[in-house]
């Protein structure tokens, strides 16, 4: 199954961390709302490091999402691995698995997000075990 919509989201810096070797790593807090058939809010908590090299660097994400998904009440958490390579992007997120409650129980899937003049957009491919 497939959902598709737009999502607003609100950034929050939480300070940066240090990680040793005098470096020091990103801290961030999304809040989102998701609109169409993914009808929800999230959380998602990030660090993120940037290589010395412009336009490198990557970022790693827990989401735990909360609302409806195609009429199915309940939350689930999400996990974002993101890297990228002298511009050039590469995003897997990924419903973590058995994280799913209520009427998402046995949720599984992936979510693709695209901005686009400025608007944040979701596909998510998922499949729902029934049972």
């Amino acid at each position: 199954m497939q959902a598709k919509g737009e999502f607003d989201v609100t950034r929050t810096p939480q300070g940066e961390l240090e990680i040793g070797g005098g470096l020091r790593i990103g801290h961030m807090r999304f809040d989102k709302r998701f609109h169409g058939p993914l009808s929800a809010t999230s959380v998602v908590h990030m660090l993120a490091a940037m290589a010395p090299v412009p336009g490198s660097g990557a970022y790693v994400a827990i989401e735990r999402i909360e609302g409806t998904l195609d009429g199915r009440q309940g939350s689930f958490l999400t996990q974002h691995s993101g890297v990228m390579e002298r511009g050039t992007p590469s995003l897997q997120l990924t419903v973590v698995p058995d994280t799913g409650t209520g009427d998402l129980a046995g949720l599984r899937g992936r979510i693709a997000i695209d901005i686009v003049d400025g608007k944040h957009f979701y596909t998510f491919d998922y499949t729902l075990d029934e049972g």
